[in-house]
This record gives structure tokens, C-alpha cells and sequence, in this order.
């Protein structure tokens, strides 16, 4: 863990409030990519993921923009109303789960609302390397378009297309044009709230783009049916214990009350940080932070959200 204090904290939009972090001495913080999220404890043992959006050059700082969430478990709420100014927090050291391509010949970049912060984050990053790209951001109207001066005034604010979909008139992101010739060379990444990356894979797939050239970013996973999860087994390849996993139960639970040392955080499959290598069964994959290929891989499993559909999972624990 990461003691940082809270240097700054200011409001982008209405319901988006920035936070700068620093190490109270003023050292150096870990060096993190384009695309790399943090841990953040909050008050009350809440832990939660934000992506980094100030410059991946930075050394002395981290900047997340953080959006209140009128559905939120607790973290954004915590954020906005408990965490200010001169306060200390721990936070992880960054992860990326959301990489940019560095063979791609152009990047298109697709926000959508608070999915902009690893996006501004890679647009900083490419135009810094003098990378081709061009990013579409997307929000509902001018008044909730977080970093917008801060972009008008950036050396790549031509490469910026700006769509609000509740402005008169409108002028909502054409998916289907924007999307309708794919290039072999050309990847591309979104990020925002769920339904709206689905709209942008699902158009891009139809329109025959691969998948390995289409990155994404899931700050939440969709609520999982658990009517039909039964019971299973998993075996912990050092000491060949066979454990019983109930229906009610996730992995992770079953591991943490037999004071097993697993690292996790989000316990709802987004972070990552609980995968472990799948060594043989076969699992039913519910987590957001792999890709399709991955799953199909069946190399690493989520206990905190994934199951079982054979008897048995072997897990190099």
C-alpha cells in the first residue's frame, strides 16, 4: 500500500469531482501506462478502482476523476462527500488491464461520460509519441463534458470530436458510420458505462472488426442470475485439498473463511486482482477484466464472481 494525501480536490461537471494525489513527502510514485487504474481504500474499508488521467510522464502526482453515482455502493458517495483536501488515503500501485497497442498504425479512442479518464489519459500518451489516432468523446450535453478545456487546449485538440446526445441538436455519435470500414492496422478502445461500450464492440463486430483489435474497460460488472449456480469443487494444486464450493458461495468467500492469503479487491470481476491460473476443469468465466480470448484460453480464473460447470476446478494455489 501507497500512503498519499489528497493535494487537491475540485469539481470537472456537477457530479464529477477530480482528486489529485501525492506521497506526503513529495517522492516519486511508481510509473504507470496509459490505460492503468488504482486501488483506492476509502473510509469505512471501502475499496474501489479508478483509472489514472493525468499524463503517464507524471511522476510526482496521480490525477482519477471520480463520478457520483446515483446507484453507487458506497465508493463514489464516499468520495464526494467524506474525502477532502489534506487528507491521506492508501491506494495500490497502479495496474493496466486496458493497454494501448503499441503496433497499432492508428488508435481510435471512443469515451463515453466518466469513460474518459484512461481515454484522455491515452490521447495524452499518444500525441506526447506522435502516434496517429483520433478520439470521439460522448456525453449528454456540453454542461457534462468533464476535461473540456483541458482538451480544447491540448496540441491534439483536432483529433477531438466532441458528441452530445441531448443537445439541441443533437449531435450523438454515429457508431455504425464511424465504424463501418475496418483496417487491419487500426485498434480500437472504449470505455464509459456498460450498455454504451456493448453498442460501440457489437457495431464493431458486425461491421468485421477482429477481436484482437477491439480493447475495452468495464468500471462495473452486470448483476449475475445466481438462481442456477450449484454446487462444485475446487482443488488446490500445492497441497492437492479438495474444497467444496456451495451454491451461495464464491470462491473467494470459501478461500478467505479458511483464512487462505488471496489478494483481491472489487469482488465483482472488473479489477483482476484475485485471478489465478486455471490449471484443469472447465470454468463459466463471469468476470469483465478478460477478453473473449482469454476466456477461451481457460488459462486464469476469477474466484470472487466466476463458477464451475464441470465437477471440478484444479487452481494453482
Amino acid at each position: 500500500m501507497i500512503d498519499v494525501k489528497v493535494v487537491s480536490k475540485r469539481y470537472e461537471t456537477d457530479d464529477i469531482c477530480l482528486l489529485e494525489l501525492a506521497r506526503p513527502d513529495g517522492s516519486a510514485l511508481p510509473s504507470f501506462s496509459a490505460g492503468a487504474h488504482i486501488d483506492l481504500h476509502l473510509p469505512g474499508g471501502l475499496v474501489r478502482q479508478y483509472s489514472l488521467c493525468n499524463h503517464p510522464g507524471e511522476s510526482h502526482r496521480y490525477e482519477i476523476g471520480v463520478l457520483r453515482d446515483p446507484e453507487s455502493r458506497g465508493g463514489s458517495s464516499t468520495v464526494h462527500d467524506q474525502v477532502n483536501e489534506g487528507d491521506t488515503l492508501q491506494i495500490s500501485e497502479p495496474r493496466n488491464l486496458f493497454p494501448l497497442e503499441h503496433s497499432a498504425e492508428h488508435h481510435l479512442l471512443i469515451a463515453g461520460g466518466i469513460g474518459v479518464t484512461p481515454i484522455l489519459c491515452m490521447a495524452e500518451r499518444l500525441a506526447h509519441q506522435g502516434a496517429s489516432f483520433e478520439m470521439h468523446y460522448c456525453t449528454r450535453n456540453a454542461g457534462q463534458t468533464a476535461f473540456r478545456t483541458r482538451i480544447e487546449q491540448s496540441d491534439f485538440a483536432d483529433r477531438v470530436s466532441f458528441h452530445h446526445s441531448r443537445d439541441e441538436p443533437s449531435t450523438r455519435m454515429d457508431a455504425a458510420a464511424l465504424l463501418a470500414s475496418p483496417k487491419p492496422g487500426t485498434h480500437l478502445y472504449v470505455c464509459g458505462p456498460n450498455p454504451f461500450m456493448d453498442h460501440v464492440l457489437e457495431t464493431a463486430q458486425a461491421a468485421g472488426w477482429g477481436d484482437t483489435q477491439l480493447h475495452r474497460e468495464y468500471f462495473a460488472a452486470e448483476a449475475i442470475n445466481h438462481d442456477d449456480d450449484g454446487a462444485f469443487e475446487v482443488q488446490l494444486a500445492s497441497s492437492g485439498e479438495v474444497i467444496e464450493i456451495p451454491a451461495d458461495k464464491s470462491v473467494l468467500e470459501v478461500l478467505l473463511d479458511k483464512d487462505m492469503d488471496v489478494p483481491f479487491s472489487c469482488e465483482e470481476g472488473v479489477c483482476g486482482t484475485c485471478a489465478v491460473r486455471l490449471l484443469e476443469g472447465e470454468p463459466d468465466h463471469r468476470d469483465v477484466f478478460m477478453t473473449p480470448a482469454e476466456h477461451a484460453s481457460n488459462e486464469e480464473f476469477a474466484p470472487c464472481c466466476s463458477r464451475a460447470k464441470s465437477k471440478r476446478l484444479v487452481l494453482d494455489i
